[in-house]
């Protein structure tokens, strides 16, 4: 019996199978059939270690195996980390323009939020009788005018904070043939004459 036992051992350690005695129940033809191949093992050295061999392969391969599965569930860690980045990064973002929407959306029925406080020098290009353009001064910035008690239209061009600026730009729109450019200046968004913003300004 003690010949059976050691080679019955090594077939399950070259199987690499853990199990508990509780677990190893073979039925009588079962037993006869592993008492057999242990048998033929212990005839055969050379199958033996080629069983061994191959075992001890499988095994490393296993391993390997395992190591690439680690590897792969690591760098897929990662790139589950950096969706969830980016996917906070797109609501931020989509966050920001709905903000950006909104304000644009008030803006335009609020009209331009221009800041008209302090002193500005506009360059007035004309004033016209019985010409109203009026329509195109809503939401423009650089393109404003005023209507006189008399009925005169005054456009302006351009804002500006310093008035060689607005002296320069005189300059340009003289040479380009509007021979009645002229700064006008306006402190909090009324029009005053330049004798009360020289002081300091200029």
């Amino acid at each position: 019996m003690k010949k059976f036992i050691i080679p019955f051992c090594l077939v399950f350690m070259i199987a690499g199978v853990n199990i508990s005695r509780a677990q190893v129940e073979l039925s009588k033809q079962e037993t006869k059939e592993w008492k057999r191949k242990a048998k033929d093992l212990k005839k055969n050295p050379a199958e033996l270690k080629r069983i061994f061999e191959e075992n001890a392969a499988l095994n490393s391969e296993v391993s390997g195996y395992k190591r690439q599965i680690a590897s792969l569930e690591s760098r897929l860690s990662e790139k589950d980390a950096d969706l969830s980045k980016m996917r906070q990064r797109v609501q931020q973002m989509e966050s920001e323009m709905a903000a950006s929407k909104q304000q644009q959306e008030v803006q335009s029925t609020s009209g331009p939020a221009y800041d008209d406080s302090g002193v500005l020098f506009k360059v007035q290009v004309g004033a016209f009788r019985n010409k109203d353009l009026s329509k195109y001064f809503e939401n423009t910035e650089n393109f404003s005018g005023e209507t006189t008690e008399d009925g005169v239209q005054k456009i302006t061009l351009g804002r500006f904070r310093d008035y060689w600026e607005a002296d320069n730009f005189k300059k340009y729109l003289r040479e380009m043939g509007v021979s009645d450019a002229w700064i006008v200046p306006y402190k909090d968004g009324k029009r005053v004459a330049m004798k009360d913003v020289l002081e300091g300004v200029i």
